[in-house]
């Protein structure tokens, strides 16, 4: 049914609190711990000698184990994670606040959360973790990242730390979120100590922290020779390995078992325990997916970069004005060109005309098979959808007719907003010469 009352929105100006000791310890013995039973960690502490709280953490991002191996890597500190407002509707508003979480939107621009987060680091002394790729990785290497977390880290003025995380992707990727009990590792490595973050630019410290982000989990799974039996691994991964290196056709890609292939050309790919592909019968294209995506993604740049590249769909809308639930808006549409991303709806009984120029949106969170405990969230059922925020509601948008076309419009996203930065750079500096 449909809500047409406005709803209150979520109140990001309220003060994030420092982690209760006792909901720390209920979560450590009720959810961290139980999550990680089974799963080996090793935690790696590089360069963290005399660092203690406060101090910014930058996280990399792959799957909801992040969050145990986070807490596992700072201990016996806590910290004011930084967490998205649908995560915070998934456990509950008041439970998140009392572990210190900070809410936020996903690729807003948001004063009030630069200020929680020095609240936190000034006032609370906590450590505040980010994410900042703000999605989860499509292929367990790193997403994007944008280029302000030098100036981030130089605003907080304390050390900057980066936690590198392998395991949680090849565990649960988001195309098959079934977990799998395998190893994790985490590197917890001060990229600057409070001396250097005054002494460094913030395009030296920006250049620090995403080197040490990068990471490449089939890379690391393959070397350590770390084996996943289960015999369903390949199901879900046409979500991102959505067109054929083979007869080059899009969308045409299906998986079953440890198999994907080709409807078009029926062309077949074995997933090895290891996480490589070979194919069936003639050249194996590629055998590491990172660098199927990396072949997709040149792909979508080069229709951007000529003009050609265009989506279209009507979607069905669904709001998250605050952390309690999901609104449903009914049908929309969904636009995207070289220009920009173009939504229209009817939110609360009120038509939306909302579009995004190419600067205006760094990327977007897509989700596949949303949610995945359809048992908890009988009443939203989205199915794979596309996650884009303003500043004060959510819109979930679930495309009715172009199947596995999200990590596509992913890269697009990226891609124009990519191709706009680098107009506007060339504008300025005509203006300057």
């Amino acid at each position: 049914m449909k809500q047409n009352k406005e709803p209150k929105r979520y109140d990001f100006t309220r003060k994030p609190k420092k982690p209760s000791p006792f909901w720390m310890w209920i979560a450590n013995h009720f959810a961290i711990d139980p999550r990680l039973e089974g799963r080996p960690l090793t935690i790696n502490k590089i360069n963290m000698e005399g660092i203690k709280p406060p101090y910014l953490l930058l996280a990399t991002h792959a799957s909801m184990l992040d969050f145990p191996v986070m807490y596992k890597a700072v201990a016996p500190y806590g910290a004011n994670n930084v967490v998205a407002i649908d995560a915070i509707r998934d456990v509950g508003d008041w439970l998140m606040r009392q572990l210190g979480c900070i809410c936020k939107r996903k690729f807003v621009k948001d004063l009030h959360l630069i200020k929680n987060m020095k609240y936190s680091i000034e006032t609370l002394g906590d450590i505040v973790c980010v994410y900042p790729e703000a999605r989860y990785s499509f292929d367990g290497t790193t997403s994007f990242l944008p280029d302000s977390l030098g100036k981030s880290g130089k605003l907080m003025k304390v050390p900057v730390v980066v936690l590198r995380m392998y395991g949680p992707f090849i565990s649960a990727p988001q195309w098959n979120k079934v977990e799998q009990h395998l190893p994790l590792r985490a590197d917890l490595v001060c990229v600057a100590n409070a001396e250097e973050v005054k002494t460094l630019s913030a395009a030296e410290l920006n250049a620090r922290i995403h080197k040490e982000l990068q990471r490449d989990e089939y890379a690391w799974q393959k070397e350590e020779g770390i084996r996943n039996t289960y015999e369903k691994r390949a199901e879900g991964l046409h979500h991102i390995l959505y067109q054929c290196p083979h007869c080059k056709k899009e969308f045409e890609m299906y998986t079953k078992g440890t198999k994907i292939w080709c409807n078009a050309c029926k062309k077949v790919w074995e997933m090895s325990e290891l996480g490589e592909l070979h194919a069936e019968e003639g050249e194996t294209e590629f055998s590491h997916i990172p660098d199927w995506m990396a072949w997709e993604r040149k792909n979508v740049r080069e229709e951007v970069e000529s003009g050609k590249y265009r989506f279209e769909d009507d979607v069905t809308v669904h709001t998250l004005p605050n952390a309690k639930r999901f609104y449903d808006q009914g049908m929309g549409k969904l636009v995207q060109t070289v220009e920009g991303t173009h939504l229209t709806c009817t939110a609360y009984g009120k038509p939306v005309d909302l579009f995004w120029e190419g600067t205006e949106l760094e990327s977007v969170h897509v989700e596949f098979d949303y949610p995945f405990r359809k048992d908890k969230y009988k009443k939203n059922i989205f199915g794979d959808c596309i996650d884009i925020s303003v500043h004060d509601d959510s819109y979930w948008l679930h495309p009715v007719s172009n199947r596995t076309q999200l990590s596509k419009f992913s890269f697009a996203t990226e891609e124009i907003f990519r191709l706009a930065q680098e107009r506007v750079k060339k504008e300025h500096s005509a203006k300057q010469n």
